[in-house]
């Protein structure tokens, strides 16, 4: 045989051998593990991490956390460090769906305001979503000025600076620009009427951007906007921070990093607007931050298609309800939230699916959810705090619900029943009302947000569970939940102190004492939306180990679409 012929066999099975032979001593990459890990101080979380081998992606100051990726024996070591509490690095979700001229402004007398000249001036508004188009309506208010201060990009954790009246388009998903302009834009009706499309059109605004175009993202990205937005607050006068964005709940609501880090904005005097989530109609369906207690979170009315006609309003059927995991009554209010204009860019991913709501002429879109009743909402906010700009989120939060006005029935041709605060809230939002009203003091009572950032004490809220799966109310009075004072339809009111918004240090035996009943025929109508059978099995709903297990939390994501109502 020829002599080089058999020199290069040789050489191939040297390799071959070789090769086989590294395939079998090469260990296969081990997977890795997305986590925030938490403790009490930032420095050391950073050098547990580093020390276990672990890479780490965000630093999130703002609950003394670090994201990271860890392999499961690298994680298996950060388990048994002291002090440390890890959580999965959950995805969150936008809470919008699409449906052409939208009269929300109108319909919570936010007209009326803009005919006085209060229309948002000078203050601004954080849209923390995924991202935004700016076109005219939204880079310049009603006379002509630039308004939109910076964009934040959370995902690459980079800031563009001197942004202001550049044309940019960052928004492949189309939510956040379409909640921005519900919020804000500036558009004039054609007709005059209403005046503007948008409910603050002088407003400034922020946008951060920490969803994807299909509107995922990740507890990590979205706390690091937080991060920022907390960071930066006085640099841009941020005092509100829309939050159109749900996850499902795995946690109580002083444990979750969502929660926490909405916490310490509401803490350092930010105003937070979140949605209650699309989850509806189904009771205790609140998601992410929404169930926290010390936000206002937002429900969605939709008008029946007649806005000059209120009486045939109702609860979209989407809308999640309360009440929390903790006993609070949740939503606080309600906005409209059905087959709402805004704008958006064409190419954007929910237009390009749902073309039928869009029009080429304006660039503006139908679309329906809490995403979009929370920004009609964060846009009454900034009219508050052009008014007052002393006020409190605690102020605000009490004003919106005192002069809300709640639906005593059902405004649906199938049902004659009545919705529920846990449906409703105090009701639907009056811009007007809220930004001359005068009250204090109703809300938010018996909780201390920085006991409950400093795990010093936690709350629980007034609503509890009785053995046939319906709820009720506890007095105030009824401090030691002996079940002498049950407040029922009688001494129940809608006007003045929101006593269901208070809370109590929280004890689960007291919490969920069975042994109380709800008037009924007062709060609820079971044949029109509580089917007990489905969900009211104590056996499913409070078994902690299927509800407090972080291997099965969900992913966080803005609310993108339910059909239009």
């Amino acid at each position: 045989m020829n002599t080089k012929l058999i020199a290069c066999i040789t050489v191939l099975v040297m390799a071959i051998v070789v090769g086989i032979v590294l395939l079998i001593d090469t260990p296969a990459e081990e997977p890795t593990t997305s986590v925030i890990v938490q403790g009490k101080d930032l420095a050391d979380v950073r050098a547990a991490v580093e020390s276990a081998g672990g890479e780490i992606t965000h630093e999130l100051g703002v609950i003394r956390s670090v994201g990271a990726v860890l392999t499961e024996s690298q994680l298996e070591g950060l388990e048994e460090t002291p002090g440390l509490r890890i959580h999965e690095n959950r995805s969150v979700e936008v809470a919008g769906k699409p449906g052409v001229v939208s009269y929300f402004p109108q319909v919570i007398g936010a007209d009326l305001l803009h005919l006085e000249g209060v229309t948002g001036r000078g203050v601004t508004i954080a849209v923390l979503d995924t991202g935004t188009y700016s076109q005219i309506a939204l880079n310049k208010d009603t006379d002509g000025n630039c308004r939109n201060l910076a964009q934040f990009d959370a995902i690459t954790d980079e800031l563009v600076t001197e942004i202001q009246c550049v044309a940019l388009t960052n928004d492949d998903s189309g939510h956040g620009s379409h909640v921005t302009s519900v919020a804000l834009s500036s558009l004039a009706s054609s007709n005059r009427d209403p005046l503007y499309f948008g409910v603050a059109p002088d407003a400034n605004y922020v946008s951060v951007k920490a969803f994807d175009a299909t509107g995922n993202g990740t507890y990590a990205n979205v706390i690091r906007g937080i991060d920022w937005l907390l960071t930066n607050k006085d640099v841009y006068d941020i005092r509100v921070v829309n939050c159109s964005f749900s996850a499902a709940v795995r946690s109580h609501y002083w444990e979750d990093p969502l929660n926490q880090a909405v916490m310490a904005l509401w803490q350092a005097g930010i105003v937070v607007v979140a949605s209650a989530g699309n989850r509806g109609p189904d009771p205790m369906t609140i998601g992410v931050p929404g169930n926290n207690p010390y936000v206002i979170t937002v429900g969605a009315m939709t008008d029946n298609y007649t806005p000059a006609d209120g009486s045939d309003d109702f609860l979209a059927s989407f809308s999640s309800t309360g009440p929390t995991y903790e006993g609070f009554v949740k939503p606080d209010v309600v906005a409209p939230g059905g087959h709402v204009l805004g704008s958006m860019p064409n190419s954007a991913l929910i237009a390009d699916e749902h073309p039928e709501f869009y029009d080429n002429d304006s660039s503006y879109f139908t679309m329906s959810g809490t995403s979009q009743a929370a920004a009609v909402v964060s846009g009454t906010v900034a009219l508050m705090l052009q008014a007052d700009q002393n006020l409190s989120p605690d102020d605000v939060k009490c004003r919106l619900m005192s002069t809300a006005r709640p639906r005593a029935d059902g405004g649906n041709a199938d049902s004659s029943a009545s919705f529920s605060i846990l449906q409703q809230g105090a009701g639907m939002v009056h811009a007007w009302d809220a930004v001359y009203s005068t009250d204090y003091g109703c809300v938010n009572n018996g909780l201390d947000v920085t006991n409950d950032l400093n795990d010093i004490e936690h709350y629980g809220g007034r609503v509890q569970q009785a053995d046939d799966g319906s709820f009720y109310l506890m007095d105030p009075d009824d401090s030691e939940g002996d079940g002498d004072h049950i407040l029922d339809g009688d001494g129940y009111t809608w006007t003045g102190a929101y006593l269901w918004n208070d809370g109590w240090v929280w004890s689960s035996a007291y919490l969920w004492n069975d042994a109380y009943l709800w008037n009924d025929a007062y709060l609820w109508n079971d044949a029109y939306l509580w089917n007990d059978a489905y969900l009211w099995n104590d056996a499913y709903l409070w078994n902690d180990a299927y509800l407090w297990n972080d291997n099965l939390l969900e992913p966080a994501m803005v609310n993108v679409w339910v059909p239009q109502e």
